[in-house]
Formats: C-alpha cells, sequence, structure tokens
C-alpha cells in the first residue's frame, strides 16, 4: 500500500491565541485554514518548546529538547548527525523537499531533505549569536521598534518576495510530481515567513480590515511592574523608557492581521493545486508554526519569553479519510512532530536514538494521549536558562536567577496572576520546582551555553576575515533542461510538461 503523502505547512510567529480557528471572536480572516479545521484535529493548547525561530525549528525538526542537541538562539549550530523526520522519511522511500525557510546555521543546509526550492530568508552563519559575556550590551541586530512605529500598508518587502518564491516552487514542485514521480510519495514542508514583522502587508489585506476591527492590547503590564525577564526583553527590543502610540499599536495589530490573511491566501493556492493535480485525496496536510507573537500584549512585543501569546503555536492535522474531525485540548508541541510523521507515514522510530517528542496519533484517534510540553530558553534577553513545564492547568517558568512564575491558565488565560507569590500554591510550587531540579542540570547547561557562544563569536569574527565562503544554501536550476532545448525532442517535452497528459 502506498505511504500517504504529507504536505507541512509553516507559518512564522503565528500567535494561536488570536486565530479565529481557536478563538472564534477572533475579527482575523482565514477562511482556507477555517475549512481545514473544520474537516481536521485542531489542537488548541500547541506549543513551540523555544520561542525563537532557529531554536524552535531545530527542536520540531529533530524531537530533541535545544539543550539537547545545542539549539540556544538563532546563531546555533545544528548538527549534521541529528536524526530529523526527514532523515526518517527519506529511509521510508519519501521524496523529502523544503520550500522556505527553517533557519539551519551551519554548513549543512539539508538535514534529511532531498532538496530545498528556495534559499533561506536568515543567515546560515553565526552572527547572530547572543552574549552572556556582556548581558547590557544591545547588539545592533536585535528586534527594533521600527516594525512597530513603521507598520503600515506597502507594494513589496522583502519578505514578500521571499514568500512568494516559497509558494510558487512549492506549487511547480506538486506539479513536477504528479508529472514525474507520482508513485512515490513526498513530504513537502512549505515553510513562509509572515505574519514575521516587519508589520506591513500589500493594501489588498489591509483593506480586508479598518481600524474599528483592531482590538488594542487587553493586558498591559507597566515596565516597573514587568518580571525581570520582560524587563531585559523591553531593553533589547529598544522599548525600555519609550511608550509607543496606540494608533501605530494599531497599525501594527492590522497588519499583522492582514499577514495572517496572506498565509491563509497561500494556503489556499497550495490546496488548489493539490485538487489540480488529484493528491488531494491522498495527502495529510499538517499546519503549525514556529512560534507567536506578543503584539504588545502585556506590554511587549514579538516573542522570547513563555506567554501564551509567544509561546502558543497554531496546530491542526487535516486527514478526513483517516481521523475524524475534533478538537484536542491536551498540551503538546511541535517536538512531537516527528514521532507523529513517522507513524503517520507506517515507520518506526529507530531504537536507541534520542527522542523528546511523543506522537500525537492518539490524539488523532481519539484515544487521549500525553498532555506535557516541556520548553526551554537561552538567547536573547536572558542571562541564565529560563525553563517551563506546561501540564493540565498550568504553567510553571523556571529560572534560578529570575523569580519564579506560576499561572493557572483554566482561570487566568491571560497570565494576570503570579500564584508563585500565592500561600495556597506553595505545595504546588515545590513540587514544581522539585521536577525542575531533577530534569534540568541548570549550571551545565549554562556553562555549555556560554561555551558555545564563545566558540561561535571567535570563529564569527574569524570568517570575516578574507574570502567569504558562505553556508546560505543556493538552489541550483538547470536551465538546460527546464524549457525548449535543442538537445530535447519538442513533441517529447510538451507530452512530458502536459498534465493531464492528452
Amino acid at each position: 500500500m502506498k505511504r500517504p503523502n504529507i504536505l507541512f505547512i509553516m507559518a512564522d510567529q503565528m500567535a494561536a491565541p488570536l486565530l479565529p480557528i481557536h478563538d472564534t471572536a477572533s475579527p482575523i480572516k482565514m477562511p482556507h485554514l477555517a475549512r481545514l479545521a473544520e474537516e481536521g484535529v485542531v489542537f488548541d493548547s500547541a506549543y513551540c518548546n523555544s520561542p525563537l525561530c532557529a531554536p524552535s525549528r531545530f527542536t520540531l525538526v529533530s524531537g530533541q529538547l535545544p539543550s539537547k542537541i545545542g539549539a540556544y538562539d538563532n546563531a546555533a549550530d545544528f548538527p549534521a548527525d541529528v536524526p530529523t523526520y526527514a532523515h526518517y522519511l527519506r529511509r521510508l522511500g519519501y521524496r523529502t523537499a523544503l520550500s522556505g525557510k527553517m533557519h539551519f546555521c551551519g554548513p549543512d543546509q539539508l538535514h534529511g531533505y532531498e532538496e530545498r526550492l528556495t534559499s533561506d530568508i536568515y543567515p546560515a552563519d553565526y552572527g547572530w549569536a547572543v552574549n552572556w559575556d556582556a548581558p547590557d550590551e544591545r547588539l545592533s541586530w536585535y528586534h527594533n521598534m521600527s516594525s512597530v512605529l513603521q507598520a503600515g500598508p506597502c507594494v513589496r518587502t522583502n519578505q514578500l518576495d521571499f514568500d512568494e518564491e516559497v509558494v510558487f516552487k512549492a506549487q511547480q514542485y506538486l506539479y513536477d510530481h504528479v508529472r514525474v514521480n507520482a508513485d512515490q510519495p513526498f513530504c513537502l514542508t512549505v515553510s513562509m515567513t509572515h505574519p514575521h514583522d516587519p508589520y506591513t502587508i500589500p493594501e489588498e489585506f489591509w483593506n480586508l480590515y479598518r481600524d474599528e476591527d483592531i482590538p488594542l492590547p487587553g493586558h498591559v503590564i507597566e515596565q516597573a511592574e514587568q518580571d525581570p525577564h520582560s524587563q531585559r526583553l523591553m531593553k533589547v527590543i529598544d522599548l525600555w523608557d519609550k511608550p509607543l502610540p496606540d494608533h501605530k499599536i494599531r497599525d501594527a495589530r492590522r497588519a499583522y492581521f492582514g499577514a495572517c490573511s496572506y498565509i491563509d491566501a497561500n494556503i489556499g493556492k497550495l490546496l488548489k493545486t493539490l485538487k489540480d493535480c488529484k493528491l488531494d485525496q491522498d495527502t495529510l496536510i499538517v499546519f503549525s508554526g514556529d512560534h507567536g507573537d506578543m503584539l504588545g500584549e502585556r506590554g511587549l512585543w514579538y516573542k522570547m519569553h513563555w506567554f501564551e501569546m509567544a509561546a502558543r503555536v497554531p496546530m491542526l492535522v487535516h486527514a478526513p479519510k483517516r481521523f475524524a474531525p475534533r478538537r484536542v485540548g491536551q498540551s503538546v508541541s511541535t517536538i512531537d512532530l516527528l514521532p507523529t510523521f513517522v507513524e503517520l507515514a507506517g515507520g518506526e522510530l529507530q531504537p536507541g536514538l534520542d527522542l523528546d517528542g511523543r506522537s500525537l496519533v492518539p490524539h488523532l484517534d481519539g484515544r487521549g494521549g500525553h498532555d506535557e510540553v516541556i520548553g526551554e530558553y537561552m538567547a536573547e534577553g536572558t542571562v541564565s536558562p529560563l525553563m517551563m513545564i506546561r501540564r493540565g492547568d498550568w504553567k510553571f517558568i523556571y529560572s534560578e536567577q529570575d523569580p519564579l512564575l506560576l499561572f493557572d491558565l483554566r482561570n487566568d488565560p491571560q497570565e494576570r496572576e503570579n500564584l508563585a507569590l500565592s500561600p495556597d500554591h506553595q505545595a504546588l510550587l515545590a513540587d514544581f520546582v522539585e521536577e525542575a531540579r531533577q530534569r534540568w542540570n541548570i549550571p551545565a547547561i549554562h556553562q555549555a551555553t556560554l561555551a558555545s557562544q564563545r566558540r561561535r563569536r571567535f570563529v564569527a569574527k574569524a570568517l570575516t576575515r578574507g574570502q567569504l565562503k558562505s553556508w546560505d544554501h543556493q538552489p541550483m536550476v538547470d536551465a538546460s533542461q527546464q524549457y525548449m532545448r535543442n538537445h530535447i525532442d519538442l513533441d517529447d517535452l510538451e507530452r512530458r510538461a502536459r498534465y493531464p497528459q492528452p
């Protein structure tokens, strides 16, 4: 029996709590995603395992926690010998391809993908390494508030250029597959960079909304009242002592909503291509993200913390012939996708290989499943590892340098009250602290993070001298085989390129 095709669609920095598939009152217009959700299994409490692009993605593709694989920050080297879902599926006979962003750093830019159809939008070198040796120094490449202050409609951006190529190349891959390799299963990952800041989008999507449709943040905390990590983040993003005008906050959120609708339009293009190629009946569709965006909630922006807006991601699996539509309330995470893909493909996990994720198939089948997320963050804004445990109603945020945070998300979904200060919750807090200390050797992780930062800063500085040898992926197109050429019979070329064939 032919293994199912897998189309894995990713959005970047898409905050799950705001989306219409998770919040029926959401003003965001995403009809294609809504249809997938109506017919699929939606995970209402899905999280990333590190709220920053590269660490989150390395964890997603490998099924291992950041401290296990050195995924410390956005310039962390992703080792070539770490198995990914692409390696697993390739061993099962799949064609594995990536169109778009995965933010791989280091000389291996494939990590099991047979093909990368585009370059990445972000650099593959070590230039964005965090520096715990100078914690008060604000590095020039950090986020700043220009994304908010310059928010509004546009005609074109770097990110639009990228996502247009990502979707075009993905559609072309599907056309080529059905014309040339239809009998072989594929796993195509399509990873777009919207709605990631900067907050700007063409008028077609900007005009889907009006200013009065855009709610301002519902919960804002003054900077003096923020937890220490949030205060550091405000300095990292150059927001400290620089209050934002309401109209620019609204513009940024309106552009973000428009960018979510842009992602949805691209999902529609991919779904149409599947249908046109008669691939829609035997292709599993998975949609997820890498992390969220605070968008002004709590007075914060971007990601880099464990609050819901930054850490929760959209996640659904669309396979209506195999799984009845349902909602899953248990907490799961993107680390669970590797074992899920392997099981959906009919494969088995390799004994003896490290793996922290757990298959989501029991959830998909309606047989229950796990209810736990483990998170690790060692990047911008930190001075020491910042860890998270999410289980049941509770979220516990652990640091050995910052005050503890404990939230009851059932009764306090906006995380307004830190129950670590509550006398009634000291026994629960003590249990979480003991679990964290058993789970993590924080001094060892701290030293490993610091050593990695120092090595990468040294190497990055050296590689700026002399002749540059880029690690950035350079997709090669063989134009001699692409269109009409004199060494190819014209009738044969036209016949092979037409679908369906006459």
